[in-house]
């Protein structure tokens, strides 16, 4: 095995770094956010670092890059309060990808892309049509990390749009009937197939 030490990490290449350490921690999920300024001007952007934080309330996370510099997605999140969040297809994921260019604020991601936002039940934040998981989403708290100037963001499902034929009979949602992306390190797509679920473990 090759072996780095912290000492080599931070003597590495930029963008090998980079590469390393956003791919070694393993498949993440791979979501557009979208948002809608105060303005009316539509946005959206690829995440790869949305998680689950909490059931009851339901509650998911993401983290958003130091504010240094203009994040539309954040600004129009603290603005409005309200965000969606959208799995990705097979058939549009280097769109997805496309949504990670820095376009002025004043351009929507909608507008360069094949992808298409969609409304639902008088939700302010648009929706990415057609994605087969979509839902609506409330923002509650921010959580700075000093160490390294990003933003965890946390947010409460309002709603809740899957494809029927995802849904179990116990609630489970099985993404790789959907054929949906996830993400290794910040460009590597990957469309996992679900191989067998096992039963809850208790002590032998």
């Amino acid at each position: 095995m090759t072996y780095f030490s912290l000492k080599d990490i931070n003597n590495l290449e930029h963008l090998y770094k980079i590469n390393l350490i956003n791919s070694c921690s393993g498949y993440k999920s791979a979501n557009l956010i979208g948002t809608k300024s105060s303005s009316g001007i539509e946005n959206v952007a690829i995440f790869s670092s949305i998680t689950h934080v909490g059931s009851s309330p339901p509650i998911l996370g993401f983290f958003c890059r130091p504010t240094t510099v203009t994040r539309n997605t954040y600004d129009n999140i603290k603005n409005t309060g309200v965000y969606t969040i959208n799995h990705i297809h097979k058939s549009n994921f280097k769109d997805a990808h496309h949504t990670s260019a820095k376009y002025n604020s004043s351009i929507s991601e909608f507008d360069k892309t094949s992808l298409k936002a969609e409304y639902k039940a008088n939700f302010h934040a648009p929706f990415v049509k057609h994605s087969p998981v979509q839902i609506a989403m409330k923002f509650i708290n921010e959580y700075p990390i000093k160490e390294n100037g990003t933003i965890l963001i946390l947010g409460e499902i309002q709603g809740l749009y899957i494809n029927n034929s995802l849904i179990t009979e116990d609630g489970f949602v099985n993404l790789s009937k959907a054929n949906i992306a996830t993400i290794n390190s910040l460009d590597g797509y990957a469309f996992p197939k679900l191989e067998e679920r096992l039963a809850y473990q208790r002590p032998k």
